[in-house]
């Protein structure tokens, strides 16, 4: 197994983050000799759920995870992951999650793992256990990515169909701990990350080529588990056992009706109830349009047209999608053409799926709504995110008329309503929705498509005002420290509490450490430079 053997508490947390269909994963985990086929992986591509990867090796690498960071050794863990696959001339293409879908079907779920990471936040800054991911750890994700040259890009949703497609098209398995992916027919497979053992490079007997040790599930072994089920029934599984993108309550009306068969029982039996005795009633059908007339029949007759409408629109997420990533990985182009017919700025929709621009912009495009995550912190206290209320501002007053197709009313319309986004955010042990109004800005920044046409003059001008910083103060500084520099005076101007010089001295430290740590470990420079360095650094 991939170094220590992961806790059972660690593999829950992993399970809720990544979401996915309700105990299905631990299911067929117990069931591993049965559905699972070991792997000596090698010699091959691999699309790999970012979403998941960078979780899972935030949450199983021993990270201190209380004090906002430790991104230096994450980005070590990262990078070993990667050198690892390339070790086994395994080729990865890193597929990450954009923004929510335009349809905000997903809104409920994300509120309710909201409210779970608010409570292993709390635990966390009280001495407690819980898994939280640092605010920046997506960032500093990409940026190994980048510094590796591994191949990635940032969908504009949810990435799983796009992820399955692009899988099926080069015949490669699938890198993932998401459970959906049990459902998803692919051709070579689905790898759990739980079992797949990248610290573990094995050599091949007699010869130098090396492999990671791994498990795929075989979709086709489940079927033929449960009587040879058609696997056309499986999405239809998926949403009625739970997953992330229904929530009927209704549905609980047809399990307490219907008799589900459990077949054998056992102590993992009746822990698995609902998934064992689905699959089993499924099972006896043969085809969807047959299992889910008899799902209906369970239902009051004035409710059966909406749930089959819903139920229907659900399945349809275990289906091909319509974007070809191959085309962006080949030849630089990304067509989603939920993006492409909102008609968002060409240079917008490019830095998003280059992961220039974060989820939090698609998100704040198309929904007027953003979720602002939560960190470990004093939970009596303001969230963080407060502080960076005036930029956000500045941020939707840039994105207000990105696009005509998003139902944009112009200022002049209504003056006296300025166009309002909606702020998903921690108060105190709980989350509330807050109305946060953007900011008029002149008229040569009102439009997003030709905000990289601005000079480079202009733009930086924008930005300064934004963080209440004068361009004299910023001449003496060296270029690369001229953004931590700003950020810092901004921040001294808007923090709640009283910064005091200690205080400064600690963020300035942290800014220098990382290019110290750099000149320090520079191989074969003859200079008195990195051993002034390490005197620095030890202070």
């Amino acid at each position: 197994m991939e170094g220590p053997a992961p806790g059972q508490e660690v593999q829950a947390i992993l399970q809720t983050v990544i979401m996915g269909i309700r105990g299905l994963m631990s299911f067929v985990e117990d069931h591993s000799n049965e559905f699972f086929t070991d792997l000596k992986l090698r010699d091959t591509k691999i699309v790999i759920d970012g979403y998941a990867l960078f979780h899972r090796l935030c949450f199983n690498s021993n990270l201190e995870l209380r004090y906002g960071g430790d991104y230096d050794s994450f980005a070590d863990v990262a990078q070993k992951f990667f050198e690892s696959l390339l070790a086994c001339n395994i080729c990865p293409y890193v597929v990450l999650d954009g923004g929510c879908d335009i349809s905000d079907k997903k809104l409920k779920t994300l509120k309710d793992r909201a409210r779970e990471k608010i409570q292993m936040a709390h635990s966390l800054s009280v001495g407690g256990g819980g898994y939280v991911c640092p605010l920046l750890i997506r960032e500093a994700f990409i940026q190994v990515l980048i510094k590796l040259q591994v191949s990635f890009v940032q969908c504009f949703s949810e990435a799983d169909r796009d992820i399955m497609t692009l899988a099926n098209h080069w015949n490669c398995p699938v890198l993932s701990s998401d459970s959906d992916f049990c459902i998803f027919d692919l051709k070579s497979g689905f790898c759990p990350l739980n079992s797949f053992q990248w610290r573990n490079v094995n050599t091949i007997k007699g010869t130098q080529d090396c492999y990671i040790p791994a498990k795929c599930f075989s979709l086709d072994a489940l079927c033929h588990h449960f009587s040879n089920m058609n696997k056309s029934l499986l999405p239809l599984f998926a949403v009625l056992c739970g997953n992330d993108h229904i929530n009927l309550p209704i549905i609980e009306t047809f399990l307490s009706k219907v008799r589900l068969p459990l077949g054998a029982t056992s102590s993992k039996g009746r822990r698995h109830h609902r998934v064992l005795g689905l699959l089993n009633w499924l099972s006896h059908f043969a085809d969807p349009t047959e299992a889910l007339d008899n799902v209906l029949k369970y239902l009051p007759k004035k409710d059966r047209e909406n749930v089959k409408e819903i139920l229907c629109c659900s399945m349809e997420e275990y289906q091909q999608s319509q974007v070809e990533l191959q085309d962006f990985f080949q030849y630089g182009t990304y067509a989603c053409p939920a993006a492409l017919n909102l008609d968002l700025p060409e240079w917008v929709l490019e830095a998003l799926a280059k992961g220039q621009l974060s989820p939090f912009i698609s998100d704040a495009l198309v929904l007027r709504r953003t979720i602002l995550h939560t960190q470990v912190e004093n939970m009596q206290q303001p969230n963080a995110h407060r502080i960076s209320l005036p930029i956000r501002q500045i941020i939707y007053g840039l994105l207000l008329n990105a696009s005509p197709h998003l139902e944009n009313t112009s200022w002049n319309a209504l003056p006296s309503q300025p166009l309002a986004f909606s702020e998903v955010e921690r108060i105190n042990k709980n989350i509330k929705t807050s109305t946060v109004n953007a900011v008029e800005l002149p008229k040569d920044h009102s439009d997003l498509s030709k905000l990289t046409e601005l000079s480079l003059a202009k733009r930086q001008i924008l930005l300064l005002e934004t963080l209440k910083v004068k361009q004299t103060i910023l001449e003496p500084i060296p270029s690369s420290l001229k953004l931590p520099i700003s950020v810092s005076c901004y921040w001294l101007q808007h923090t709640e509490g009283k910064a005091k010089l200690h205080h400064l001295q600690a963020l300035l430290l942290g800014m220098l450490m990382g290019p110290l740590h750099a000149i320090i470990n520079s191989p074969g420079i003859v200079d008195p430079a990195p051993r002034q360095a390490q005197c620095l650094a030890a202070r």
